[in-house]
């Protein structure tokens, strides 16, 4: 299994099934990662009792909650079999304590229901042995799927696959534009494999998610490393940010808008609040101006009047709302000139105090 797929699942090494495994559990490079800030904060006995669920992931994003069974204790970054539909699944777990409780309430997981999966025990080396056997056969499974899809002339793409722990059966997520009907498929896959098959479409967000990959920023992709809920993006984000409606700059590797463009969303709002309507007209004895650009940060509005829409005039929102008022009032300005913002000559001084750039600094000069 390469770097990635051990990684994937909160591994650094791959699990020794006849070894403790306390340094193959590491945080910091997993995939969505919670940092439990309670860890120092010892349970009491009732917290124990009451707090009775753990945090479990498997492949990628994948987590789920499940009810520790009676006389069972573990701790974070143990390997463990949990209950599956069928058979039994091989997780690590990622958060024990008080600190589930809060991410169930915030994931809207009701900890007292019924429907919560049971851990089954930790993971025996039988477990683990047949954990790493089924995780070396996702790749290529993975592979003879495509061919597979490929030769039904299918219109989807199978982008990962996650075997069951007890290797009896494997999700296939794919994309696909439209409904597939790849009742086949799921035949001639479950011949070739032997196990039992559960095709899961999602979205090309979702992929990305899964695949990871290096964003235009030079840092990991946001979706693979910590973000769990994808927001809509709309166009609108990027011109309240003054950005060019350019798809190419816009775009993520899931080919729609980056989720990034939220993020100073509200701040932009917040700032702009006090800025004129862009609509507005400016009417001045020299001729209508209308907005062409604006620096929410700086206060500054561009205008330019319809002779000359090529020269722009900075004017600061004060004096823009000056004059707005005074057209209200059938007041025109003699022009924008006289309001022109004024802006400062950045001039960069350069000192050279210790002379490491001068040309002649190695040369022997003779006192």
């Amino acid at each position: 299994m390469g770097s990635s797929g051990h990684l994937s699942r909160g591994c650094v090494s791959f699990p020794k099934p006849m070894h403790k495994n306390e340094t193959v559990f590491k945080h910091g490079c997993n995939k969505l990662d919670v940092f439990d800030w309670l860890q120092d904060i010892p349970p009491t006995a009732d917290q124990l009792k009451t707090h009775d669920c753990v945090e479990v992931r498997f492949k990628n994003s994948r987590k789920d909650f499940f009810r520790l069974s009676a006389g069972v204790e573990v701790a974070v970054g143990d390997i463990i079999a949990v209950e599956a539909s069928p058979g039994h699944d091989i997780g690590i777990v990622t958060l024990s304590g008080d600190l589930v409780w809060y991410q169930m309430r915030k994931k809207k997981v009701n900890s007292k229901s019924e429907e919560i999966k049971k851990v089954y025990r930790k993971a025996k080396p039988s477990d683990i042995e047949k954990w790493v056997s089924a995780i070396e056969q996702e790749q290529i499974t993975m592979f003879k799927a495509r061919k597979i899809a490929s030769d039904l002339k299918l219109e989807m793409k199978i982008s990962d696959v996650e075997y069951q722990g007890d290797k009896t059966k494997a999700i296939f997520y794919y994309t696909a534009d439209e409904r597939v009907d790849f009742r086949e498929l799921i035949k001639i896959l479950a011949e070739e494999f032997m196990i039992r098959i559960e095709m899961r479409q999602i979205g090309v967000r979702q992929e990305s998610s899964r695949l990871g990959g290096i964003g235009s920023c030079g840092r990991e992709l946001c979706c693979s490393t910590w973000l769990t809920q994808f927001k809509s993006v709309s166009t609108n984000s990027a011109r309240m940010q003054q950005l060019s409606l350019n798809p190419q700059k816009l775009a993520g590797q899931c080919s729609k808008l980056k989720c990034c463009l939220n993020y100073e969303y509200d701040t932009y709002l917040d700032a702009i609040k006090g800025f004129p309507s862009t609509e507005i007209i400016l009417r001045t004895k020299a001729g209508n101006a209308k907005h062409q650009k604006t620096d929410i940060f700086r206060g500054v509005m561009w205008y330019s009047y319809d002779s000359n829409p090529d020269f722009f005039i900075p004017v600061s929102v004060e004096k823009v709302k000056d004059v707005i008022e005074k057209n209200a009032k059938n007041i025109i300005p003699e022009e924008l000139e006289a309001l022109r913002l004024k802006e400062e000559e950045k001039k960069i001084d350069f000192e050279n105090v210790v002379g490491q750039d001068d040309i002649t600094r190695f040369d022997d000069v003779k006192k």
